[in-house]
């Protein structure tokens, strides 16, 4: 059922990750309840290719010469190692081995996908030179995964991704990179800190990486859905894998898709939502709890006050940036978190130092006034 995040999480994988623009939620209205030309060609009249144009105009979007969109990243991940290396060897550093959400493990995945793993490296440093070392006539491809929900920190190395890529294309071998978090967003003067420093797709592809994989529901900002964009003959392969039909993309989720790929292009970031709450003023932050503390009549033990929100789904490494909340003191945190759950539109709060904190950065502003209803109800007003 619908909820309010209030959580200070914005892409919070047990709430849904990333709320859709409005103009996704339109064209799901107008296309959900009945026939679309799904796979069919309007204007010669015979059946066409899924998702042909989403994603070409991904590919035009980031700069790729094709893309593939897929269920999830996942399966992004799972498809190129798949079709690349199954049977071959798959090198990757010992420190990129990592379990993200639900216990998705990188070494699992590769044996899934029927390649075998190659470790280079140590935990905390890895050079060129150990991936040259370790290449042979049975490598298949390089892989990069980056580090999206953890950090290594202190006595480290790493190579540069035009590093890996110049060695990849000296081998004649693709170098996929998994780089997860989806963002394409390059201007970004608007924006935390912690968000400014995180690779796009588009400095992935031009360092040089063949193939990339990315998330549709994590910064990007669209439904769950995953993609690999890179070279075309790559691409190509990995289409007319059998596989790929099984990690297909259904009818909703395309249509949630294509607004979202529309208003990039157009320039409309605004429009998407979590573009939109990374956007937000520390000012524009406390005005908002402000204004939920003035309609609660400013009771004893309610206040505004500075915290921190987190991107959350496994993207920055869980780095906090600033925020604003309303904050309550209360005997009963859990009992009190317990009640604005139990309002006719559930309000999930987080609870920090045994208070009860609201964030109104993932609060979509058009759910303010569920915010002030739940509080009065589980106040006792």
């Amino acid at each position: 059922k619908r909820v309010v995040n209030a959580t200070g999480v914005l892409v919070h994988t047990n709430l849904g990750r990333a709320p859709l623009p409005e103009a996704s939620v339109r064209a799901l209205e107008a296309l959900a309840g009945g026939y679309q030309n799904l796979e069919y060609d309007i204007e010669t009249g015979v059946r066409s290719r899924r998702g042909a144009s989403a994603e070409r105009a991904l590919a035009e979007l980031v700069g790729a010469e094709d893309a593939l969109i897929v269920n999830n990243n996942a399966a992004a991940v799972l498809l190129c190692l798949s079709t690349l290396g199954a049977g071959r060897h798959v090198v990757v550093s010992r420190g990129e081995l990592v379990e993200i959400g639900g216990g998705f493990r990188i070494p699992e995945v590769l044996e899934r996908s029927g390649a075998k793993l190659v470790e280079v490296g140590t935990t905390n440093r890895t050079r060129v030179s150990d991936y040259e070392k370790a290449i042979d006539e049975e490598t298949a491809c390089l892989l990069r995964v980056h580090p999206s929900n953890f950090k290594i920190t202190g006595f480290t190395e790493r190579p540069s991704l035009s590093e890996l890529a110049a060695l990849a294309n000296s081998r004649s071998i693709p170098l996929v990179e998994d780089l997860g978090g989806g963002l394409i967003v390059e201007e970004r003067s608007g924006y935390p800190a912690e968000v400014a420093r995180e690779p796009t797709v588009q400095s992935s592809l031009r360092a040089g990486a063949h193939a990339v994989c990315f998330s549709l529901d994590k910064l990007f900002g669209g439904p769950q859905g995953g993609v690999v964009v890179g070279r075309a003959e790559i691409v190509g392969r990995l289409r007319e894998d059998p596989m790929a039909r099984a990690l297909r993309i259904d009818k909703l989720m395309l249509a949630a898709l294509e607004p979202v790929i529309a208003a990039y292009s157009q320039g409309d970031i605004a429009s998407i939502p979590v573009h939109a709450a990374l956007t937000a003023t520390l000012e524009e932050l406390e005005n908002r709890a402000r204004g939920w503390l003035a309609e609660l009549g400013a009771p004893d033990g309610v206040s505004v006050a500075r915290t921190q929100s987190r991107v959350g789904g496994g993207a920055l490494a869980e780095e906090p940036f600033e925020s604003a909340a309303l904050v309550i003191d209360s005997e009963h945190p859990t009992e009190l978190a317990k009640r604005l759950r139990g309002a006719e539109i559930p309000v999930i709060a987080r609870i920090h130092d045994d208070r009860v904190w609201l964030d109104p950065r993932t609060v979509l502003p058009r759910d303010d006034e569920a915010v002030v209803v739940a509080l009065r109800q589980a106040l006792g007003d």
